[in-house]
């Protein structure tokens, strides 16, 4: 009971915490430790719902099946128990599909209690860890990891080896269009290019420009720009993009910041020299409106 209470109080540290109970459950695991490693027939082993990485590269799964059906599953799986009598994954889905694939009919698995949100925060750290994600699943990760756990940006990158610039840059990836979003998962379109289309008026035509015509990040850098000098044209929006160009870069960086950690454009209207200024906030459903209430209600 007592070795009970302290390994959870461990968990209860925090973050770095869950990230060494990972490391050195898959490292006693590595080593064979049989007292507490069993086999559970892979029909009772089910996904994890919030599972943070949902694409799977069929190659990259292949390749594995091949590994298990010559030298079997090495890693146990890290699983907790379900009240069905059924195990949830942890940690290692990955080895789980492939050894569908593989045809294997149970698993090694090392059993370890979870909270619902032990579970998530350790999965999408894990991945993280494992550079196992693209640039759109790594920042919905960190969005999780906010909104859930209340973790800071700066919580995050201690814990994480992460530099602060590194997860602020990929949640504003999360201010994009869905299917552009979309683009960057399928692999085509890179992170450097989601970047540089945040600024965009239109970021979904202009990523249709990039697929098609294999534009490099530089290049879709320059379209940008091109498509905000063909806005100066118009003269209803000209007051507004000047004040833009304006913009110093601590401006336009707490801009990047509030909007990253809102999940919705933020605008920063705040002229040189001046104690006054005006925020607006641009929400794209009516579930962000409903959040935003209750973020400025104080629910």
């Amino acid at each position: 009971m007592a070795d009970k209470q302290e390994r959870k109080r461990g968990l209860g540290r925090g973050l770095s915490a869950l990230m060494a109970d990972v490391a050195e459950t898959e490292s006693v695991a590595a080593k064979g430790a049989a007292a507490a490693e069993q086999f559970v027939p892979i029909e009772r082993i089910k996904p994890n719902p919030d599972q943070p990485r949902k694409r799977f590269e069929q190659e990259n799964l292949d390749d594995l099946a091949a590994s298990i059906r010559e030298k079997g599953v090495i890693q146990p799986l890290i699983v907790r128990a379900m009240n069905d009598g059924n195990f949830e994954i942890v940690a290692g889905e990955r080895r789980w599909r492939a050894s569908q694939i593989a045809k294997v009919h149970s698993l090694p698995v090392i059993v370890r209690e979870f909270t619902d949100v032990e579970v998530l925060e350790v999965a999408i750290i894990e991945n993280i860890q494992r550079a196992d994600l693209n640039s759109v699943e790594e920042a919905a990760g960190y969005r999780q990891l906010m909104d859930k756990f209340g973790h800071t940006q700066e919580k995050m990158a201690e814990a994480l080896g992460k530099s602060r610039s590194h997860i602020a840059n990929l949640l504003r990836l999360l201010n994009l269009p869905e299917p552009v979003q979309e683009m960057v998962r399928q692999n085509e379109l890179s992170a450097g290019h989601a970047r540089a289309l945040i600024p965009a008026k239109d970021p979904m035509k202009l990523a249709q420009q990039i697929i098609k015509g294999g534009l490099s990040v530089r290049a879709t850098e320059a379209l940008v720009k091109k498509d905000h000098a063909g806005e100066r044209g118009n003269m209803v929006n000209k007051d507004r993009l000047s004040q833009r160009s304006e913009k110093d870069a601590d401006t336009q960086a707490l801009e990047g910041d509030l909007s990253a950690n809102l999940g919705m454009k933020v605008v920063l209207d705040h002229k040189p020299g001046q104690e006054a200024g005006k925020v607006t906030l641009h929400y794209t459903s009516l579930d962000q409106l409903d959040e935003l209430c209750r973020l400025l209600g104080g629910a």
